[in-house]
């Protein structure tokens, strides 16, 4: 009778026991307890505003959990210090440069801890460093935004009802283009012009292709000049010899300026000497005279007698 006692007392006890390790290893299972036992290291990083973090929040690395928040401290006047504890079988893969900024596990999920970034060139993050911290927007900043948008907003409204109200009571140059005929005369007459502007251009293009294929037909002079290589060597050396005999006339004209205006050249006593210009009137005037008293004394030499007869028959020879 004693024995059974002791059997079953010793069989309740093994079923407790075993039951109690079930429990403890679902506990464990369950709220990740078994992380506790593993290896850490300790950061930390600064935030000016946590947004409801808490101690035990998950530390999240790439999409994979490496550590838990230990504990969370105020620094100074206003920042909060938050004590990261992370597997340090993730050390080798952080970087002294990479950053840290809060998340959360879905969209109205627990508060996490994100580490980012960090180059190859910087050395792996060690025990006891300093994370920098990446702002983020909370809901409250987000809601801020919003208010702010909105007064925005509100401004705009009334701005664009002011507007309205301007152009539908015929104010500035959008209300007189739309309400006021005279504007819309004006460019109905600046579309006319437009469009007979338009026409004389075609009407041009179309003289200009007439030209333009006058120019390929054979026989023309504007043909010949494009194409006949001597016609237009001919034509060269004409315009060539107009321009010498231009720049000739030019010399001749200045050279003749000059030469009047020097008192020393036979032009210039001529046009500035009066004594000169007396004395050569004078010999003009003798020269006509005696030309008119040779043409006399030839006059007399034909009725004299002694010439008389060689000039009839002169005249006589003359008629026949």
């Amino acid at each position: 009778m004693h024995n059974s006692s002791n059997k079953r007392t010793v069989w309740v006890g093994l079923f407790v026991s075993i039951g109690l390790i079930f429990l403890i290893a679902g506990i464990l299972m369950i709220g990740n307890l078994h992380e506790t036992f593993k290896k850490k290291m300790k950061v930390t990083a600064l935030f000016d505003n946590v947004g409801g973090l808490q101690a035990g929040n998950n530390v999240w690395f790439s999409g994979v959990k490496i550590g838990i928040v230990s504990g969370l401290h105020f620094y100074k006047d206003s920042q909060v210090e938050v004590t990261i504890r992370i597997d340090v079988k993730a050390q080798e893969y952080i970087r002294k440069d990479s950053k840290i900024k809060i998340g959360s596990d879905g969209l109205i999920g627990n508060k996490i801890l994100e580490i980012y970034g960090g180059s190859l060139k910087s050395e792996i993050v060690q025990d006891g460093d300093v994370l920098k911290v990446e702002k983020t927007f909370t809901q409250e900043d987000m809601v801020n935004t919003l208010q702010e948008n909105n007064k925005n907003l509100v401004a705009i409204t009334r701005d664009l009802k002011v507007i309205s109200a301007g152009i539908a009571s015929g104010e500035g140059t959008l209300g007189k283009f739309i309400f006021n005929d005279n504007v819309y005369e004006n460019i109905h007459a600046a579309t006319a012009s437009l469009k007979n502007a338009s026409a004389q251009s075609v009407q041009m293009i179309h003289s200009l292709n007439d030209f333009s294929s006058g120019l390929n037909k054979r026989g023309t002079l504007a043909h010949e000049l494009v194409t006949d290589t001597v016609v237009f060597r001919a034509f060269k050396t004409s315009v060539m010899r107009l321009s010498q005999m231009a720049d000739t006339a030019s010399v001749f004209i200045t050279d003749l300026k000059a030469s009047s205006n020097d008192t020393n050249t036979p032009v210039g006593v001529l046009l500035h000497d009066k004594e000169t210009g007396a004395h050569l009137k004078g010999m003009i005037k003798n020269l006509e005279s005696g030309s008119k008293k040779l043409d006399e004394d030839l006059e007399a030499a034909q009725h004299s007698f002694l010439l008389r007869g060689y000039f009839r028959k002169k005249e006589k020879a003359a008629k026949n």
